[in-house]
């Protein structure tokens, strides 16, 4: 048996450029990983098979639509159980079913045998979605393309982060329609030394989210709780996480967080508020400093 972790995406950033002719958009993004996420546990069994179970099961499809079994028929056709238990909520910008996908990937994989590295998982990850790649990796990274090309972060920063979801839906189709105001994606990533969070602060500051304004006109439930977040003692920085609707503070230290996560659970019993952190991280990778890109098949 395998247990993976799918561990929530979280955009510190993102910019986006003009609609491309295949229909995607460009993006530029820093993508960090949190300690909170779903759990996908797999075991052999005759046939393919998911269930569902956590705080957010509800309304999740285990037909064959599902990410987690299309990354399971995207690695051939083999036999396996899995179970997902749901702790992140559905469609809300933190990379939640693309990292499902990508822990199915990376678990399957491993049971079996297919002796797969992370960059032959992150080829077959594109063909699955714009996130997956990205997800497969579950370590700091600048995102470009439309989220396939990565540029892994050399340092992060411990960050405390707060992640806030008033429970709206928010359909990234419609957000990408209502988008008025884009960055474009011409900006010179740096190499992501960040030596520490005034460091990374520093950097963000230069940058935005561009799906935040349409989000927040779409449902203003999301500027309340920027507001919100903005609010409480030790928040550094406050924005939303892809296209919404969850949104997140870093602060400035973990008691901070916590005292905050329990002043806004107060305040508003209704929406998912979450502790967490980002670890600190010191990557060292054969690909580090370089591009990786799509195959040269497009995939």
């Amino acid at each position: 048996m395998f247990t993976e972790q799918a561990l929530a995406k979280i955009n510190l950033f993102l910019h986006v450029g003009d609609r491309r002719a295949d229909g995607f958009h460009p993006l530029q993004s820093l993508a960090v990983f949190t300690a909170l996420g779903d759990v996908l546990t797999i075991q052999p069994a005759p046939g393919l098979s998911l269930a569902i179970d956590g705080p957010f099961a509800k309304g999740l499809e285990t037909e064959d639509d599902n990410l987690v079994l299309r990354a399971g028929r995207a690695l051939g056709t083999k036999s396996a159980s899995l179970t997902l238990t749901k702790n992140l909520p559905v469609a809300s910008g933190i990379g939640g079913g693309s990292a499902d996908a990508a822990a199915a990937l990376r678990g399957l994989s491993q049971l079996w045998g297919l002796g797969k590295d992370d960059v032959a998982l992150r080829d077959i990850a594109a063909g699955l979605g714009s996130d997956v790649p990205a997800c497969v990796l579950s370590q700091p990274c600048f995102m470009e393309g439309r989220g396939e090309i990565l540029h892994p972060a050399e340092s992060m920063p411990y960050l405390p982060m707060l992640l806030v979801n008033p429970g709206v839906a928010v359909p990234t189709k419609d957000v990408f329609a209502a988008l008025q105001n884009r960055s474009g994606v011409e900006m010179v990533l740096p190499r992501g030394r960040f030596a520490d969070t005034a460091d990374l602060l520093r950097f963000l500051e230069t940058t935005c989210n561009d799906l935040e304004a349409p989000a927040r006109r779409l449902q203003p439930v999301i500027g309340e709780v920027l507001n919100a977040i903005n609010a409480l003692a030790g928040a550094l920085l406050v924005r939303m996480s892809g296209s919404g609707a969850t949104c997140f503070g870093i602060f400035a230290d973990d008691e901070c967080c916590r005292r905050a996560a329990d002043t806004l659970k107060q305040a508003h019993p209704g929406w998912w508020v979450a502790p967490t952190h980002v670890p600190e991280a010191g990557i060292v990778h054969e690909t580090a400093g370089q591009d990786i890109g799509p195959t040269p098949d497009g995939l």
